[in-house]
């Protein structure tokens, strides 16, 4: 399966195509892959991401959850456009899970990885029992991960957090995609579970995701490739 150059992945997080590709076409030397969220795919379209995704590893960010017959058409879509990552939300359930596996079959090699969302890293335990699940937060990332495991996927996206146990619990046997990544002085924005990149590879994260320290730092360039020195000292 095809990998970027490095495990950061970039978030574009930016309202106009512009300004993506700006700061693509800047950092693209580094290596580094590029996560495309709802914000840029709202404004750019399909046709953005497949214009991306020629050139640059992408992860496509929409976290697909509906009924497994839509979630599966959606995925096949999102791989027609050349995405190298896609991701649905794990709650969705084991046939959703499944449907969306098996969507993405035919592909081979050159099928994009499949990912579940485990929980959002905005979110914390009091956030859960608001919406009705007063259940321990990490035990509800490892349910999770084990059904994406069960169900074939090829790794989840947990915080930083949760890392570790979701290696040692399933043997290595998924990888991960880390959002929540605050390099050393970073702001913690939105994030309630955050680690710095050095600790989440020593944990044994494969991909780091990382938007606001990279984009809205004056030297893009530089910042991420601080990021990159921080997770090679891990």
């Amino acid at each position: 399966m095809k990998t970027p150059g490095n495990r950061l992945l970039i978030a574009l997080d930016y309202p106009d195509p512009l300004q993506a590709k700006r700061l693509v076409t800047e950092l693209a030397p580094l290596g580094v892959g590029f996560k495309v969220g709802l914000e840029l795919y709202m404004a750019g379209g399909p046709e953005l991401v497949k214009e991306l995704a020629l050139k640059h590893h992408i992860f496509l960010d929409l976290k697909f959850h509906d009924i497994p017959n839509t979630v599966a058409a959606a995925v096949k879509q999102a791989a027609s456009l050349g995405v190298w990552m896609v991701n649905v939300h794990a709650s969705g359930g084991r046939a959703m899970l499944e449907s969306a596996r098996e969507a993405l079959a035919g592909g081979g090699n050159n099928r994009p990885l499949l990912f579940a969302v485990t929980v959002l890293t905005s979110l914390n335990e009091k956030d859960l029992a608001e919406t009705g699940c007063p259940v321990d937060l990490n035990e509800k990332v490892q349910k999770l991960a084990v059904l994406a495991a069960e169900c074939g996927l090829d790794g989840v996206v947990c915080s930083p957090l949760e890392v570790a146990a979701v290696k040692r619990n399933l043997s290595g046997s998924l990888l991960t995609v880390t959002p929540g990544v605050r390099p050393a002085g970073a702001d913690r924005g939105d994030q309630s579970r955050i680690a710095a990149p050095g600790e989440i590879i020593s944990s044994g994260g494969d991909y780091l995701v990382v938007g606001r320290p990279v984009t809205r730092a004056e030297d893009p360039a530089a910042a991420a490739n601080n990021i990159l020195q921080e997770m090679r000292v891990g």
